[in-house]
Parts: C-alpha cells; sequence; structure tokens
C-alpha cells in the first residue's frame, strides 16, 4: 500500500493512507493489521482522511518496509466485525449532534405556527406511550411524561413541551448509546481467545492460525480445548459445555453429523471436524444476541434504579394534584411533572457500571456485567483453588522416592510414559524431569484412562499401573504400602506435593513436587481481610499435611484438603445457604463446578479454556493482586452508585419543593433537571480512581 509520510518524530509517524476513500470498517481492519504484525505500539486510523497515526518502539526502517508491505485484502476487512465499538460511537454521535443541531435550528428559523405544528405532531408519540401504559395499568414514568407535555400544550406553552421532548429525546439516545456499548465491551470480553489450532495433514498434525484455517481443513479439538470456528463434526463423540453460548448447563454430547459451535469447550472426549465459518465470521453477532436476550448485563442495583424511578410516578401525580389543590396555581403544579427521577436513576446507573468495568479492563480485569462487580463488593468469603492460583502453576520435581525395591529413575520413565499424554502442570512436570534426566522412552502401555481431578490407570504388559492423588490411588484404587516401607512412607516432607505411582496394586514410588507460592499471595490474603473479606479459604487435592504447610505459610482462614471438583462446588453452596456471598477462583477444569456455582467464579486467564468461558471475571495470570484492585474497584463502584442515589434524590426532591413555592418556573425546573441528568450522567463516566 502507498503511503506519504506527514509527520514523525521519535516513535511516532503520522503517514496518509494513499487511498481514495476508506470505511469505518477498513480502517480498523487497517488498525488490526498494525498491532498484529507488531508494527506498532499503539495505532489509530481515520476513515475520513485515511491518515494513521502510529506509535513504535522498533526501529523507523522496519516500520516504513511494513507500512510499505500492508496490504488491505478483502479477508482483512472481512474478518472487522460490522457493528463494533467504533462504527456504534461514530452511528450515535452523528445522531446526537444532528439531533441537536436541528432543535436549534428549528427554534431559530422555523416560523411560529409551524413550530407549533411540529411540536403538536411529535407529542403524540409520548402522549401514545403515557396512554398505553395507563392501558395496561401501569403508572410509569411515560404517564409523567405525557401529561407533562399535554399539560404544556393545552397551556400553549409550545416552548417548554419542545424542549422537555427534546431534553427526553437526548437521555433516549444516550442511553441506547449507553446499551449498545456496553454489549459491545461484553461481546469483546467472551470473544475467543485462540490464536492456532491443530489441522490433520496428509504429513501428519500441524499447528497453524487460526485466520489462515480454509473450508475443507480437519481441525483437531481434545479435551479441555475451545472450539474455534463453527462447523460440522466428521469422527468422535465428545461431550461439549455451550454454556457461554445457549446458557445451558448441562454438557451437550455429539458425534459424527454433529454440529459444533464457535467459543464452546470440550469437556471430555476429542474429535476431529471441518468448519463451516472462517474467522471472523458469526461469533460475534451471536454473543450480542445471546446478551441481548439475557439479563446478565445488568446489576441488581441498575434493576432496583430502575424499579424505584416507576415506584416513585404515583407519588409524583398526587403530588402534582395535591400542588394544583394547594395553590390553585397551574404553573406550580407543572414544575412538580417536569421533575422526575427516572432520566437520572436508569441513565446514570449503567454508566456508573460500564465506567467500573472499562476501568477494570485497563487493569487486564475482564468483567463480564455489571452485578458481578456488585457480588464482588459484597462478598465476604473467597475460595482459592491452590494450584495455579496460590501457586505458580510451574511445579517442579524435587525427588523421586521408589519403594518395593524399583529403580527411581525406572519409575520415573514410567510415570512420564503415562504423563505425557495430559497437558496438566504436573504431567508437565514430570514429563520435564524425564528428559532433563534423559529418561528417553518408548511407548509401553495400553490405553489410557484420566480420571479428571484423580489421575491415570492403565496397564504395562499385564500389570495395571495407576498414577495420581492419595485418594486416587490408595482409596479408590485400593492399592497398599510394601511391607516394612510404611514408616518411610510416613516420613515423606509434608512441603511438597506427593504423585503416587502404584503397579500391580503395590506403591511402587512416590515423586516429591515443589509448587512455589506466588510471591504476592500471603500479601494479597492480608489486603484482601483489609478490604472485608471476612473468610479466605483454601481448597486443594494435595494431603492434608501438603495442604496445612501451605495455607500456614499463606495466611488462609481455613483449608481443605483432599477435595474432588464437587466438594468445591458443595463447600459453595454451603456457604450461600448460610447467607454468605462467595466468590471463588481458579484456573483448572476441575474448578469449573465451584466457578459456576459461586455467587462470582473468577478464572486465571491462562488456565483452562473451560474455566475461562464458565468464570465470571478473568484476571491475568502474573499478578494475583489484581484481585484486590478489583475488589477496590467493586467497593469504589458500590460507593458512587449510592452517591447517585441521594443525590438524584436530593436535587430532584429540591426542585420539586422550588417549583411547588413557585420560585423556580415549569421550564427552568425542566431545564435544571435535565442539565442535573447530564452532569450525574458525565460523572458517573469519570475514572473511579
Amino acid at each position: 500500500m502507498k503511503c506519504k509520510i506527514l509527520h514523525e518524530s521519535k516513535g511516532r509517524i503520522r503517514v496518509h493512507l494513499c487511498l481514495k476513500r476508506m470505511s469505518l470498517r477498513e480502517a480498523e481492519a487497517v488498525k488490526a493489521l498494525l498491532l498484529k504484525d507488531g508494527i506498532a505500539d499503539e495505532a489509530k486510523v481515520y476513515d475520513r482522511t485515511c491518515d494513521c497515526v502510529i506509535k513504535y518502539s522498533g526501529e523507523r526502517e522496519t516500520v516504513i518496509k511494513a507500512l510499505s508491505r500492508l496490504a488491505l485484502s478483502e479477508d482483512a476487512v472481512m474478518s472487522v466485525p460490522e457493528n463494533t465499538g467504533e462504527a456504534i460511537g461514530r452511528e450515535y454521535q452523528e445522531k446526537l449532534v444532528l439531533q441537536i443541531a436541528a432543535h436549534f435550528a428549528r427554534k431559530l428559523f422555523l416560523p411560529v405556527p409551524l413550530m407549533q405544528l411540529y411540536i403538536f405532531i411529535k407529542s403524540l408519540k409520548f402522549i401514545c406511550s403515557g396512554l398505553d401504559c395507563l392501558r395496561r395499568g401501569k403508572l410509569h414514568v411515560e404517564v409523567l411524561d405525557a401529561l407533562s407535555i399535554s399539560v404544556s400544550m393545552i397551556r400553549k406553552d409550545f416552548s417548554t413541551a419542545g424542549s422537555v421532548m427534546f431534553l427526553l429525546g437526548v437521555g433516549e439516545l444516550l442511553e441506547e448509546w449507553t446499551h449498545k456499548k456496553s454489549v459491545d465491551d461484553l461481546a469483546k470480553s467472551m470473544a475467543l481467545n485462540v490464536d492456532r489450532v491443530w489441522i490433520e495433514t496428509a504429513d501428519g498434525e500441524v499447528l497453524v492460525p487460526v485466520d489462515g484455517i480454509k473450508t475443507g481443513d480437519l481441525i483437531h479439538v481434545r479435551s479441555g480445548g475451545l472450539i474455534p470456528l463453527d462447523g460440522v463434526i466428521e469422527r468422535g463423540e465428545v461431550s461439549i459445555n455451550q454454556a457461554s453460548l445457549t446458557g445451558e448447563g448441562v454438557p451437550v454430547t455429539k458425534d459424527a453429523g454433529s454440529m459444533v459451535y464457535a467459543g464452546t469447550v470440550v469437556e471430555e472426549g476429542e474429535f476431529y471436524y471441518k468448519p463451516t465459518a472462517l474467522s471472523g465470521e458469526g461469533r460475534y453477532d451471536r454473543v450480542v444476541k445471546m446478551i441481548e436476550e439475557s439479563e446478565q448485563l445488568k446489576s441488581e442495583i441498575e434493576g432496583k434504579a430502575a424499579h424505584l424511578a416507576d415506584t416513585l410516578v404515583p407519588y409524583s401525580l398526587g403530588g402534582t394534584v395535591l400542588a394544583y389543590l394547594l395553590t390553585q396555581n397551574a404553573d406550580r403544579a407543572l414544575s412538580l411533572l417536569m421533575v422526575d427521577f427516572s432520566c437520572a436513576l436508569k441513565l446514570s446507573m449503567p454508566l456508573a457500571v460500564l465506567s467500573a468495568m472499562r476501568e477494570a479492563g485497563r487493569e487486564h480485569i475482564t468483567v463480564k456485567g455489571g452485578r458481578f462487580m456488585e457480588a464482588i463488593a459484597e462478598a465476604d468469603t473467597i475460595v482459592f483453588d491452590k494450584t495455579g492460583t496460590l501457586t505458580r502453576a510451574c511445579p517442579t520435581v524435587i525427588e523421586v522416592e521408589a519403594f518395593n525395591g524399583n529403580d527411581r529413575n525406572e519409575m520415573l520413565r514410567t510415570a512420564a510414559c503415562l504423563e505425557e499424554h495430559y497437558p496438566h502442570s504436573i504431567a508437565n512436570a514430570v514429563t520435564r524431569r524425564a528428559t532433563e534426566l534423559g529418561l528417553h522412552h518408548e511407548e509401553m502401555h495400553e490405553e489410557l484412562d484420566y480420571v479428571v481431578a484423580h489421575g491415570i490407570s492403565g496397564k504395562i504388559g499385564d500389570t495395571k499401573v495407576v498414577i495420581g492423588s492419595y485418594h486416587f490411588v490408595f482409596e479408590d484404587e485400593g492399592c497398599s504400602v510394601p511391607e516394612g516401607e510404611k514408616e518411610k512412607f510416613d516420613s515423606l516432607p509434608a512441603q511438597y506435593s506427593h504423585l503416587y505411582l502404584a503397579m500391580g496394586g503395590v506403591l511402587s514410588a512416590v515423586i516429591l513436587i515443589s509448587d512455589p507460592l506466588r510471591d504476592e499471595a500471603k500479601s494479597v490474603i492480608e489486603a484482601l481481610h483489609g478490604l472485608g473479606i471476612k473468610r479466605c479459604v483454601m481448597m486443594t487435592g494435595d494431603s492434608g499435611r501438603t495442604a496445612k504447610a501451605i495455607a500456614e505459610e499463606v495466611g488462609v482462614d481455613e483449608y481443605h484438603a483432599e477435595v474432588l471438583p464437587e466438594d468445591k462446588a458443595e463447600y459453595i453452596r454451603r456457604s450461600k445457604a448460610e447467607g454468605h456471598k462467595v466468590i471463588m477462583i481458579g484456573d483448572g477444569i476441575n474448578d469449573s463446578p465451584a466457578l459456576s456455582e459461586a455467587d462470582c467464579g473468577i478464572a486465571i486467564s491462562d488456565g483452562a479454556a473451560i474455566a475461562r468461558e464458565i468464570a465470571d471475571v478473568t484476571i491475568a495470570a502474573d499478578d494475583l493482586t489484581e484481585l484486590v484492585k478489583l475488589r477496590r474497584l467493586s467497593a469504589l463502584l458500590m460507593k458512587r452508585i449510592n452517591s447517585n442515589y441521594r443525590f438524584v434524590m436530593g436535587f430532584n426532591g429540591a426542585l420539586i419543593a422550588l417549583g411547588f413555592f413557585g420560585i423556580l418556573q415549569p421550564a427552568t425546573s425542566a431545564l435544571m433537571h435535565n442539565a442535573s441528568t447530564i452532569a450525574i450522567s458525565l460523572k458517573s463516566m469519570t475514572d473511579l480512581e
């Protein structure tokens, strides 16, 4: 693509793209290409002028060469969703400017009779809406709007009626804009996080970028994986969690010929399928539709605000009638009608929530809905999974203790042979240590059976081999410690996690694994206590000795060892039944039931795909202090919402009083009421910190 440099300084360059015209979607595609290829650290593309501002940290020559190679293909444009936040913003900015310009143009240039006719015609929409409310037996804000406009016109005060309708129109436009932008932000937060996928070729399976997939490619997805594109299963049978798309809580079994959808997660099994929709097609629109049909976006307090606004309508009507009876003054009565609590309450609350969600996003925290921030602010209990959450999820094999006369290296080799097939942090540690010691192996086992959160069982020759937790090996599988080695078994160091390997029903080795605590874990627990969390609970599948050592080191209030996925979920259910608000934070497939059960489930960003999909909030993997930021932001959000309540009720109450005593005229009351609504809305959009 031909470009012309307009201006440049260190680390920043402004270029003109030599195109006749550019659509907003094309501008977004150019921006995506610049960021994707690493040309720019930041980029802004202006579709109307075909200019582009690039901020970079690399070499200038690299940027210039990359710009010269830049190609705006049809595929690149099609990969950008049509209704992005930028497109929504542009649409509503133009609507708002046109609405304001048209209002003042009519006031300046339209003759009085025509202006009055226009106001009368425009009022019919509001009057019909109010009458429809009455017909349905409802006394909502629409009745107040219709009555105030009707009374103003009956009194031939067309200027006040026109101003009221104009301000109501601006409020509706802002509310619609806010809602659509919120939906877009939420859809982006739920967008897929899949960069590369496995496809089957004549030379074996190959890892390729997802945007390079073509119709007809055969994609392989394994247990725990996120399905990247819509398609039809060619072979395999799987259980798929479709909660992120359909809201179904129960996994769905699918086999050859079944349709699978992007963004859903494989809970069990693996399969091969051919895509029917390529990257960028379909997913965004389906997510938007799902959000719009659900109430997930609204927090409980937003619903209360809307309900309160409608509840106050009868009192406003009663106050208007009372004011007229007491004063016999129509202006004073009308001043009360000009003030309602609806606009400010219904608009400022969602804006405050949206602002908090955006602020959280800047801290690498993705929140899928306002009600989850409310839950975090009100929570008194937080449940931590241990591995990958309080620890770094990069376990290391410290030692292999052999039993029953076995060689420790041979036992490690056998363990690696079993574990290499399953992408778990402990399994990775075992195979990594075997590789470091040069313990290479050929496949010596028959078919393996993997039990989530328990372990692996299989056969080597005629001998049954199991590897996993104490509960799995000794209780489920009934294995035993060799005679004479009980004391050695009991003296294994408690500070390490233990992975047990048994052959033929007898313990063969214990692999000691260190899973170091996060440096910030203890300080995060202390900070959460300081922010009002009363119970910090750790739940782990490790033995009681290991769990106790870690719990004492990190400072949690209670811990539970050797728990299964269903145990975590049951603990949360029980806590909620006791009246507690519970947050759950985890990163694995086995945490999914508990994440779903909690008032707010928080997943680590590099954890299992199903955990991220089910969770209500996702935080970055590198720092647990984001939990503290999230709790603080949520508390500040609730403080702002309560402050908004007080301001709206107080200020509008004062306007009603001033109107009742004749100090404010109806038009002034309407102006000040709507100006305060805009002011409180703008304040709600500012940062909390």
